[in-house]
């Protein structure tokens, strides 16, 4: 029997002004492969950290798998929650989520990647996006997932 597993990655983004949901968009991004090395190096108990951080940018160049950190980040990176979300044993998902506070990563955004440390570290996933304006005053909050099957 031949087995295949397969690493893939989306997030929602949404933006928030005053409390009220003005923007939403939901994106597939790339597992990287400096991430799909992260994720080995864990399994073999290499110690490697956790994914804790979160980045926006603003560079629109498509994401590559040789990709290790943002192209154009703005601000600095934000640190993660997490939760397990097992749908089936073929289907698990791991979530990371940050909010962005206001006055926190203002601008047009068109990337953003998830890490292993505030800085430095591995990146294991990166995703462009069309343009978010992110306003001083508003709040994004980003939920990530990576999903094994």
């Amino acid at each position: 029997m031949l087995e295949t597993v397969s690493v893939n990655g989306k997030i929602t983004a949404d933006i928030y002004r005053e409390g009220v949901l003005i923007n939403s968009l939901k994106q597939d991004n790339l597992v990287v492969d400096v991430g799909l090395a992260l994720i080995t190096s864990r399994m073999e108990g290499v110690v490697k950290g956790p994914i804790t951080h979160m980045s926006v940018g603003t560079d629109v160049t498509l994401p590559d798998p040789l990709d290790v950190d943002l192209i154009s980040m703005l601000g600095t990176r934000l640190v993660v929650s997490t939760s397990r979300l097992t749908t089936t044993v073929a289907n698990d998902t791991i979530q990371y989520i940050s909010t962005f506070g206001a006055g926190i990563s203002t601008g047009a955004l068109t990337e953003a990647g998830i890490f292993n440390a505030a800085s430095g570290g591995d990146m294991l996933s990166r995703v462009t996006f069309a343009v978010i304006n992110k306003a001083a005053a508003d709040t994004m909050v980003i939920t990530w997932q990576i999903v094994f099957s």
